[in-house]
């Protein structure tokens, strides 16, 4: 079918062949003022027309097999809507005295339950997620509390050791220079007496000569 086809079968729902190629100009034109401006053009249950950017890539004549450079462009998309889809594969009739594409009503299978089945799904899948990461989140901080609480542990540990170490060190220390002084007046003091005993000793030998004196002077006598 062609436009001109197009404008012979909406004629008559028109009131005229003008008419209807007017209305199907004034569509299209501004379907595609839309697309080239980069707004989005979405028809309920018929589908939606956009613009589309591609990168510059390479491709290959399939004439010659020669590979070509391509530039970077922008190209129109049309993507069918729900309602579109099930009258091209069957499972839904066309109807006869209605617009064969329009809203859906809510509930029905085309769009409404379908959607409400995939929000709910979507939903779901977000829920688990957010669990997941709350799940992890919190392994992640009991994990750090306990590393930090060993840490803790560990540095008291050896701030004690520390702490007992010096403790013995300083009292070796007192004790040591308590025994010093100690040593040294006992020392003083033995030296002393010693040299008075030896002083004492030659008293005893003049003692003893003086005796000897005396009974050899008897005997003489």
């Amino acid at each position: 079918m062609n436009k001109a086809q197009l404008v012979e079968t909406i004629a008559d729902k028109l009131g005229g062949r003008q008419q209807a190629s007017d209305a199907v100009d004034a569509v299209l034109d501004a379907i595609v003022r839309a697309v080239v401006s980069g707004d989005r053009v979405s028809v309920t249950g018929f589908g939606s027309f956009e613009k589309v950017d591609r990168p510059a890539r390479y491709a290959r004549n399939p004439q010659t097999g020669e590979r070509v450079r391509v530039k970077k462009t922008s190209v129109p998309r049309f993507r069918a809507g729900q309602g579109f889809k099930d009258l091209v594969s069957g499972s839904k009739k066309l109807p006869k005295n209605d617009v064969a594409v329009k809203k859906a009503p809510k509930g029905s299978l085309s769009g409404g339950a379908s959607a409400t089945v995939k929000k709910a799904a979507a939903k779901k899948a977000t829920a688990k997620k957010t669990a997941a990461k709350k799940t992890t989140a919190a392994k992640k901080t009991t994990a750090k509390k306990t590393t930090a609480a060993k840490k803790t542990t560990a540095k008291k540990a050896t701030t004690a050791k520390k702490a007992t170490t010096a403790k013995k060190a300083t009292a070796k220390k007192t004790t040591a220079k308590k025994a010093a002084p100690a040593k040294k007046a006992t020392a003083k003091k033995t030296a002393p007496a010693k040299k008075a005993t030896a002083k004492k000793a030659p008293a005893k030998k003049s003692t003893a000569r003086k005796t000897t004196a005396k009974k050899a002077t008897a005997r003489k006598k």
